[in-house]
């Protein structure tokens, strides 16, 4: 059985460590970029997401270290986050298909107005 379907904000977060591991307010920034604006999180959410997704161990502290006097977490994706993200990839294209097979088949109504 297939695991239950994600958020859209703990895809964006995965998928913006997917490439290479990034400190919170990278993730943020990454997120902005990959979604031409539409997705900014705000704070809270998006370090909510962190420690949910951390606790869940689909990503891993890659490092820390201390960034004019303050501690900063780098994340990364962890293997199992890794194959999470690509069967949420595989249902959301699977899904995707679906929907535009299903609008080339319809055909266009005809109201009068």
């Amino acid at each position: 059985m297939s695991e239950r379907a994600m958020q859209e904000p703990t895809v964006m977060v995965m998928t913006a460590l997917a490439d290479e591991p990034r400190h919170g307010y990278a993730v943020a920034q990454e997120i902005k970029a990959m979604t031409g604006g539409r997705v900014a999180l705000r704070t809270g959410a998006l370090y909510g997401a962190l420690d949910r997704l951390l606790a869940d161990g689909l990503i891993e502290i890659h490092r820390e270290e201390i960034v004019d006097g303050r501690a900063r977490r780098i994340f990364a994706l962890a293997p199992a986050g890794r194959e999470r993200l690509a069967a949420e990839a595989e249902r959301l294209a699977g899904t995707a298909r679906e929907a535009r097979r299903r609008l080339s088949a319809a055909r266009p109504s005809t109201s009068a107005t």
